[in-house]
C-alpha cells in the first residue's frame, strides 16, 4: 500500500540552513519538523543548489525540492521535487530521496505520484524526466513502473553517469503495472 504524502514547500532561508547542515536553524523556520537526514551530507548538495536557485529565480521556488511529509505519522521522510519549472520544450525533471530509515515503505512511489499528478495539471508541461544512476535499481524500477522509458545517458559532475528516463505527461500508469 502506498502511503499518502504531501510535498511541503520551504523558503530560501530553510533551504540555505539545510544546505549548511544547520538543522536547528532550518527547524526554526520550517512549516514541519525536519530530521537529521535532511540536513545531512546526502541532501546538502541539493539544498545548496536550490537555495541559490530560488534567490536568483524566485518563481522557481514553486517548483523546486520540497519535504516529503507523511501527514498521518507527522514525520518528514525525505525530499522530492522538480529541478525547476518546465524548460522551453515543456520538460520538467524530478528528483527524490527518501531517508534510509523510511525506505522500502512506498514513500518514493508516493512522492513520484504527487509529482506526476502535478505535472499533468500544469499547462506547458509535456514531459517528465528522471536521471538515475545505473546502480540505483530501486529508482529505475520505480520510474519504469510509471511508464518512463530510457532515452539516453548523461554525465553529471556530482553524480557521475546517469541514465535518462522520460514519460510524456499523462501517459504513465497512475499505479504500478
Amino acid at each position: 500500500m502506498t502511503p499518502r504524502v504531501e510535498l511541503v514547500q520551504v523558503d530560501a532561508a530553510v533551504l540555505r540552513a539545510l544546505a549548511d547542515g544547520d538543522l536547528a536553524a532550518a527547524n526554526a523556520r520550517a512549516p514541519v519538523p525536519l530530521t537529521p537526514y535532511l540536513a545531512g551530507p546526502e541532501c546538502r548538495g541539493v539544498w545548496g543548489v536550490r537555495a541559490v536557485q530560488v534567490v536568483e529565480d524566485p518563481p522557481s521556488a514553486a517548483w523546486v525540492t520540497r519535504i516529503v511529509w507523511d501527514p498521518e505519522r507527522e514525520i518528514a521522510v525525505g525530499r522530492a521535487g522538480y529541478h525547476g519549472p518546465a524548460d522551453a520544450t515543456g520538460m520538467v525533471e524530478v528528483g527524490y530521496s527518501i531517508d534510509p530509515a523510511y525506505r522500502r515503505r512506498g514513500y518514493a512511489r508516493a512522492a513520484l505520484l504527487v509529482l506526476l499528478e502535478r505535472a499533468a495539471r500544469e499547462s506547458g508541461v509535456t514531459t517528465v524526466r528522471a536521471s538515475i544512476s545505473p546502480a540505483n535499481v530501486a529508482s529505475r524500477d520505480l520510474v519504469l513502473s510509471h511508464g518512463f522509458t530510457e532515452v539516453g545517458t548523461q554525465w553529471d559532475d556530482e553524480d557521475g553517469l546517469e541514465i535518462v528516463y522520460e514519460v510524456p505527461v499523462g501517459d504513465g500508469p497512475a499505479s504500478p503495472a
